[in-house]
């Protein structure tokens, strides 16, 4: 037996269970998300008024709508929508969070005490009623569903950043660095960010399943992504009205959150247990 065969066992007897389930669950979302025209056998606006309310066949595995739409097609089609809001309903506050957060945990003082007020007055509200009454005063939509939930959860990344930074900046290194005479700027991005900022990457892919299940409850609501696109939480809505006769229409969606979300929970979980994070 090679000796180069010995480290990749290693390597492969360190990773966790669950970040190898959860990364797996992640990468087949993302390939459906990438290329769903490819995988899909119809389009997921196609209308095929022969099929009506079809039961699960071998033309339409899991079936069909009202219109007569293939609904696994919509559901891989779900996907390239629902991996979007959930990059893009943690990304701005992900970035604003963690530069905010940074600045008020390196600094101190008045910087840091209006955060944590700040962050007391958003805790107060539950996060759910907080992004429904933004969007409903910008309007339904992917769009003003992203600038809810920037306006919102970044205090929650600053307020775990600040925590990480006030005890990076208390270590050797950072005073070794001070010692040096390095500018505040490169500490603070160069040294300090790099070591905190472990933490804040395994809450946001927690978020980002969270952010599935917001985007999928704004849908059901009629707030998030409007028809005729294809988001899971709209075809759940779309398939309320006929549980008893065709209930292929909302579990099979239903199914594709929690399996989606469980991908990023399980990949965080992992990456936690990997890194020696604890959450």
């Amino acid at each position: 037996m090679s000796a180069t065969a010995h480290p990749a066992r290693a390597v492969r007897r360190r990773l966790p269970g669950s970040l190898l389930a959860g990364s797996t669950i992640l990468l087949f979302g993302i390939v459906l998300a990438a290329v769903p025209q490819l995988l899909a056998p119809f389009s997921p606006l196609r209308f095929d008024y022969a099929h009506l309310l079809s039961a699960p066949s071998p033309l339409h595995p899991l079936g069909t709508d009202e219109f007569g739409r293939d609904m696994l097609s919509r559901v891989i089609w779900g996907y390239a929508v629902d991996m979007q809001i959930a990059l893009f309903a943690t990304l701005p506050a992900l970035l604003i969070g963690t530069v905010v957060g940074a600045l008020a945990g390196f600094f101190g003082g008045l910087a840091e005490t209006m955060l944590v007020q700040l962050v007391g007055v958003v805790v107060a509200f539950p996060f759910l009623v907080l992004v429904i009454a933004i969007v409903t005063v910008l309007g339904p939509g992917l769009i003003n569903m992203y600038v809810a939930t920037a306006l919102v959860g970044w205090v929650f990344y600053a307020q775990l950043m600040m925590a990480e930074m006030k005890l990076q900046r208390r270590l050797d290194y950072a005073a070794a660095a001070r010692a040096m005479g390095y500018g505040q700027v490169r500490i603070i991005f160069r040294h300090l960010l790099p070591n905190a900022i472990t933490a804040v990457l395994i809450y946001w892919m927690t978020d980002m399943a969270l952010a599935i299940l917001l985007g999928s409850s704004l849908g059901y609501l009629g707030l998030g992504a409007q028809p005729p696109v294809a988001e899971w939480g709209a075809l759940i809505a779309g398939g309320k009205n006929y549980m008893s006769t065709a209930w292929w229409m909302t579990v099979f969606p239903g199914i594709a959150i929690v399996v989606t979300g469980l991908g990023f929970s399980l990949t965080g979980d992992g990456l936690g247990t990997l890194l020696g994070v604890r959450r």
